[in-house]
């Protein structure tokens, strides 16, 4: 009896190594940081043994092997002459001792796999923090009690991993892939809501999209000519009623300054606007224009409209020609998109379920994110849909020309004038 109580607490402790030793290396750092900023210092330790395992490991393996060797001794004498006894009922041969010692040991090891070693690391990595923790105090009291051995054994290790040039210690580091893979658990679990999951996903493109994606293009640009009748900038703020306009000098790339609505407003109730009057010959426009450069990212344009005072900027090319304006409010809806875009606004519009009409400037990015493609070929050859048919085509299209990607077919549904306007997006087999 007391050789199987024996083998019942090395069972027992072979089973709390082997859980500790998944715990702990499985456990999440993300989650044992959140637990240690509560106040959890035991969470503080088992992210201490994570950054310096090698001691650590080293108990875990002297502890594991000693024990499965001493249960090997233990339970071929506890075992075997039970076996024997039993055995030696129907079979009285010659191979009776090598029978009784082989039914011993496939026995012990039978228990041994089960309860020290496939049902603690199955438990352990169910829920690998809480484990990491309830046993993280324990395990360093034995590493401290076996440091002599510790000590020799992770220093032979560690020369040997120096002489493979292998580093010693493990190094963290939380990359881009890492949170996209804890998002997609997180969204299948249903911890994560769509709109957050798309919002937290979109904020990846601030480093990667040019404000080139985000901006009003040049030909959609309503400006004023500085020579221009009171009727005509009349007429232009009634059809298009933004916020500011570009004042020019024949055409964009003779810009002069940009007026407010409200200062045109102010000039009609002064009665300094009306018929072939040219109001914006002697008007207070503002002069003070901000350019930025089309390839700027969206965090680096966002950046620069902190320290401007301008609602708006003039995006430019390399040749400094106008391609465009942007606002702060085109930075924030392209990732923030439907929570501060009206859904008449939206881009992209579902006809039904395997149709959506897309508007020829949506990023390319927003396309694959809605139509859940993975991928568009030669993506650094263009950023709009429009581009996409261009670079698919090879030539400018036109209206009801096609072309097939990732199980969809895109059809140009309407032109303005060489403009891609709006597509036609199906699903196809």
């Amino acid at each position: 009896m007391n050789d199987l109580l024996a083998i019942v607490l090395l069972i027992m402790s072979s089973a709390l190594f082997a859980m500790s030793e998944i715990g702990i290396a499985a456990s999440r750092k993300i989650k044992l940081r959140v637990l240690a900023g509560e106040g959890n210092q035991k969470a503080q330790d088992v992210l201490d043994l994570q950054q310096d395992p090698g001691a650590f490991f080293a108990m875990i393996q002297i502890a594991l092997n000693a024990i499965s060797i001493l249960g090997g001794i233990i339970g071929e004498q506890a075992l075997t002459p039970y076996f024997r006894d039993s055995l030696a009922l129907v079979y009285q041969g010659r191979l009776l001792d090598e029978i009784s010692f082989a039914m011993s040991f496939v026995t012990i090891t039978a228990l041994f796999i089960l309860f020290a070693d496939l049902l603690p690391k199955r438990m352990a990595i169910i829920m690998p923090e809480a484990t990491a923790i309830r046993l993280v105090t324990l395990m360093r009291s034995v590493t401290f009690i076996v440091m002599p051995l510790v000590m020799l054994f992770n220093g032979v290790s560690n020369a040997l991993l120096r002489l493979m040039n292998l580093p010693t210690e493990r190094e963290e580091t939380v990359t881009t892939e890492d949170i996209v893979a804890m998002m997609d658990a997180g969204a299948e679990d249903g911890s994560l809501q769509q709109q957050e999951y798309d919002l937290i996903g979109n904020v990846f493109d601030l480093e990667t999209a040019t404000i080139g994606s985000a901006m009003t293009p040049r030909d959609m640009i309503i400006f004023f000519d500085i020579d221009e009748d009171a009727t005509t900038i009349s007429q232009k703020v009634i059809d298009h009623p933004h916020n500011d306009f570009l004042v020019c000098d024949g055409s964009l790339d003779k810009l002069l300054g940009s007026i407010e609505s409200k200062t045109i407003l102010r000039m009609v109730l002064k009665g300094e606007m009306s018929g072939e009057m040219q109001p914006l010959a002697g008007a207070g426009y503002d002069k003070d224009l901000l350019y930025l450069p089309e390839t700027l990212t969206l965090s680096e344009g966002l950046n620069a409209f902190k320290i401007a005072t301008q609602p708006f900027a003039v995006v430019v090319n390399e040749y400094a020609t106008v391609v465009g304006i942007v606002t702060v409010k085109d930075l924030l809806s392209r990732f923030m998109g439907p929570l501060i875009t009206h859904q008449d606004d939206a881009p992209i519009v579902q006809r039904d379920e395997t149709s959506w009409l897309v508007d020829g400037i949506t990023p390319v990015d927003e396309v694959m994110r809605v139509l859940e493609i993975e991928d568009f070929p030669d993506r650094g050859q263009y950023e709009t849909i429009a581009g996409f048919m261009i670079h698919q085509l090879k030539r400018l299209p036109h209206k009801t020309d096609t072309c097939k990607h990732g199980g969809y077919k895109f059809e140009v549904l309407d032109m303005e004038g060489v403009r891609v306007e709006q597509l036609l997006v199906t699903r196809v087999e």
